[in-house]
């Protein structure tokens, strides 16, 4: 940017440094590890109004999942285009929209959870006996490719796609990044911090987060062990990072069939 800067009368920046990072080889001090939108950003979550404009507007969420993310992500500035609250999932056990904790208990889990497969391999076939109403509000039968699958781990991806039916969306955050679903599923595998092989910074990173539940038009699910939400804090960032998960509303069992 400062090379362009030489030459350039004006440089404009258009990105969202809450998602995903661009993937680099080289490791740098701070703050020299930082974006230019980073750098410009500071310790905001969002641009403030004197150094650029925030699009504040979500045209894909159903308000009560933009509401979760607009809260935890981006300050509690992002909002719903209207006709997104018709979106909705019907006919199943689940509720119609918004984004959810869904408790699997188990044990000794690090890259592969073969209980939260089962339960997402449940779950689906519960979501495709149900419909579909667009922002149109157009219905329809829910089908394989109106569901995405996201894993932090490979083994976990390869898990779910030997399992799940054909034509379920399954891979890591950084696959369905700019993608979108009706329905986002999300599996933490790991039981526990301490059994994560990458640490909790990757498992719970705020970005990952953010990118995998924004996947979702109507309906994000998140399952995972409940000890995930129990985790030993040593820094306030880390506390930060487990407070979105405790964000979530946790799903019960017994939902009752929507309509």
């Amino acid at each position: 940017m400062v090379a362009m800067g030489r030459c350039a009368r004006n440089i404009v920046l258009i990105g969202d440094p809450r998602q995903l990072p661009q993937v680099i080889q080289g490791a740098h001090p701070d703050p020299a590890n930082l974006s230019c939108l980073e750098w410009m950003l500071g310790e905001h979550a969002t641009i403030p109004p004197d150094r650029g404009i925030f699009l504040p507007v979500s045209r894909r969420m159903h308000p009560d999942v933009c509401g979760f993310i607009s809260r935890q992500v981006y300050e509690g500035r992002l909002v719903s285009a209207p006709d997104t609250a018709v979106q909705a999932v019907r006919g199943t056990s689940f509720p119609r929209a918004g984004a959810f904790w869904v408790p699997i208990v188990h044990e000794g889990n690090a890259q592969i959870a073969d209980e939260e497969v089962a339960a997402i391999q449940a779950a689906i076939e519960d979501l495709l006996s149900g419909s579909w109403t667009d922002k149109d509000g157009t219905t329809r039968a829910l089908e394989p490719a109106d569901i995405i699958v996201v894993a932090p781990y490979n083994a976990q991806v390869n898990a779910l796609q030997d399992t799940l039916p054909a034509g379920i969306r399954v891979g890591t955050v950084d696959k369905f990044q700019g993608q979108e679903a009706p329905v986002c599923l999300v599996s933490m595998t790991a039981s526990s911090v301490e059994e994560t092989p990458r640490g909790m910074d990757f498992l719970f990173s705020l970005n990952r987060i953010n990118v995998a539940v924004s996947r979702a038009k109507g309906l994000a699910l998140v399952f995972g062990a409940p000890r995930l939400r129990e985790a030993k804090c040593n820094t306030v960032e880390q506390m930060r990072l487990v407070n979105t998960l405790c964000a979530l509303p946790e799903l019960g069992p017994n939902e009752g069939t929507n309509q």
